[in-house]
Parts: C-alpha cells; structure tokens; sequence
C-alpha cells in the first residue's frame, strides 16, 4: 500500500472517528435535541445503549486488526439510522454520506477486505 493511501485512509479514519465519538457524546450527555428526536423516533429508552454501540463500533474500525468488524458494525448502524429517518419521512442523506465514506475509508486502509470479497473467496 502506497504511503500516500496510508496517510489518507488514517485522516479520514480519524475524522470519522472525531464525528462518531462526538454524535455518541451528545446522545450520553443527554443533548436535548437528541433526547427529543429518539423520543419521536420510539427509542428514547435505547439512547444510552445506542450511543455506546456507536463508540464500541468506531474504536473497532479504527484499530487496524478490527477494523473490518467496525466497518460491519458502523454498516449495520447508520443502515438502521437510514430506515428510522425514512420511517420518519425525513430527510437521510447526510447518514447515507457518512456511510459511504465509512466504506470508502475502509477500501483505503483495508483494500484486502474488498479483494476478498469481490473474488468471492472469504480466506
């Protein structure tokens, strides 16, 4: 892997990281916006273990040797923040573009992890 790649992936991985670790903050702190959203939303009850998912999800995709768990965890999470937005008729492009660059993060520090998966060979 080139050194350019390397030092890109681990920025963006980094800013990432500084979002999620942010977002998963407010929702402990219990930010009143946040608060009132989850309530609408039907999990208000479920912030807390929400928030704590996201941090555990991040920590892994940024330690190299997890990384590709994070990337299933952290697919797995804004999956579910995109079907609560459209079943809540609104708008969820910026979770669809945190997903996508979570992906292209991940193509960039783990470009092994698409290999195997395109080929079809999980070994």
């Amino acid at each position: 892997m080139s050194k350019k790649r390397k030092i890109t992936g681990w920025v963006m991985a980094g800013l990432l990281t500084a979002l999620l670790v942010m977002s998963a903050s407010q929702k402990l702190i219990g930010n009143p916006e946040m608060v009132e959203n989850f309530g609408k939303w039907g999990l208000g009850s479920m912030i807390t273990i929400i928030a704590l998912g996201e941090l555990v999800s991040v920590l892994l995709f940024l330690i190299p040797r997890t990384a590709v768990l994070g990337v299933l965890l952290l697919s797995a999470y804004f999956g579910g923040a995109i079907l609560v937005h459209i079943a809540n008729d609104e708008p969820y492009v910026f979770q669809s573009i945190v997903l996508l660059f979570i992906w292209v993060t991940a193509w960039l520090r783990t470009p092994e992890m698409f290999t195997r998966l395109i080929s079809g060979n999980p070994s």
